[in-house]
């Protein structure tokens, strides 16, 4: 009976093994494809990332899934969530996980090739300047994709401190009535 629970030592390595490639797949994909990929999901995105998670799942427990089996890779899975973490602290390991935060609109005008480039569309622009109480572009000052997957509004007003728009691809794009000196 306790055999149903357990775990041999192959199968322990091929499920840390399996737990690891999956998150460096997994990183890597949303790298390329831009953290807007798991910002905001749809009722769609949803159903596929649940069955997504499935899929990965039953692929590193194997055949016969096992309590041992399971715990293992969790625990695997929240290591490296950690190491990650831990990762991102130094400058290197941030520019290799985390994406550059990007300028979509600059003063009313929306920059087409970062939208591109960020996997964001027209639609959402206008739908997070609705959430954020635009009524008018004119209003705007800049928006900004953070490297969250979270879109930013800023409103014209108080100029921006250009240290908040270090690192920002496209930061230039935004006119200089709106940036402190």
């Amino acid at each position: 009976m306790w055999t149903e629970y357990g775990i041999d030592g192959v199968d322990a390595i091929r499920v840390v093994v399996s737990c690891v490639i999956f998150f460096v797949v997994v990183v890597v994909m949303v790298r390329v494809l831009g953290p807007r990929t798991l910002a905001s999901l749809s009722s769609f995105d949803l159903a596929a990332l649940i069955a997504l998670g499935a899929l990965i799942g039953r692929a590193i427990l194997g055949d016969s899934p096992t309590l041992a089996a399971g715990l293992l890779g969790l625990a695997t899975l929240v290591l490296l969530q950690a190491l990650t973490g831990q990762l991102r602290r130094l400058d290197l390991g941030a520019k290799i996980v985390n994406a550059r935060p990007v300028v979509l609109m600059a003063g009313a005008e929306l920059l087409s090739e970062n939208l591109s480039r960020s996997h964001v569309t027209v639609d959402e622009v206008h739908a997070r300047l609705r959430q954020a109480g635009i009524r008018d572009r004119q209003e705007v000052a800049c928006v900004i994709l953070e490297s969250t997957g979270q879109i930013s509004v800023l409103r014209r007003g108080t100029r921006i401190d250009r240290a908040l728009l270090t690192h920002v691809v496209g930061a230039e794009h935004i006119p200089d009535e709106f940036v402190a000196v």
